[in-house]
């Protein structure tokens, strides 16, 4: 019985993860504040940006991943915010820390007891993960410590048989994304153009690429860049 966890799956990519393990006939389980449309995923309700909200999940986790022979973790769930930092403060930074790192963290304690040989606990990253651009400083902070935090669960994790790696998206057509530019269509053109291929990446796109990585040993501490390929500027 194969179970996969992933956070953030109301929406975006997250949705599309959800969707497409679901093709593969996965128990699919969403940890969110918001539940997964999709008609077969099931739903946890977690504000993962509160302080411990995670281990108030324990007993309901367990007992959905009993008897699951192949767990497969992606921590999908994130924020983006137009920030700079020089003007970030402690509490936002706080925050932000908290859903995209202190609860993955949790959340790995709580389920990896439970994997065995032949699970995967997966992180999607960004671009932003090796480079920054100005105006996003949380975001930037936060995807690079989630890269630091996949490389420290290859090397903690050596000779479980479980693997892991990060799938790091370019400019994604996703609610968030669309929510941070807004309607301004020069914005949009000009993200566009980053791309070699002229245009946004596809949810689906990404979701493909995480359930090829579940299945991937080879890609054990890879951190890779799902992207189309972008220009230099």
């Amino acid at each position: 019985m194969n179970r996969l966890i992933v956070t953030g799956a109301s929406s975006g990519i997250g949705r599309a993860v959800a969707a497409r393990f679901l093709l593969d006939g996965w128990g699919v389980l969403n940890i969110s504040r918001r539940p997964c449309p999709d008609v077969g995923v099931e739903n946890l309700s977690c504000d993962l940006a509160e302080p411990d909200a995670i281990e108030s999940l324990e007993p309901a986790l367990a007992g959905w991943l009993e008897g699951a022979t192949r767990i497969c973790l992606v921590h999908n769930a994130s924020v983006m915010r137009s920030d700079r930092i020089d003007r970030l403060s402690s509490q936002d930074l706080r925050q932000v820390l908290e859903l995209n790192i202190v609860s993955a963290g949790a959340l790995n304690r709580l389920v990896l007891p439970r994997m065995g040989q032949g699970s995967s606990l997966l992180y999607v990253g960004s671009t932003l993960a090796e480079k920054a651009v100005p105006g996003v400083a949380s975001y930037v902070i936060a995807k690079h410590a989630l890269a630091g935090m996949m490389r420290a669960t290859c090397q903690d994790l050596a000779g479980r048989g479980i693997h892991t790696c990060m799938i790091c998206p370019g400019f994604t057509d996703t609610e968030q994304l669309c929510a941070l530019i807004g309607d301004d269509p020069e914005t949009l053109a000009a993200i566009r153009g980053l791309s070699a291929f002229d245009r946004l990446i596809e949810p689906a796109e990404i979701a493909e690429t995480v359930a090829f990585a579940a299945g991937a040993p080879v890609l054990n501490g890879a951190l890779i860049h799902a992207n189309l390929g972008q220009r230099e500027r």
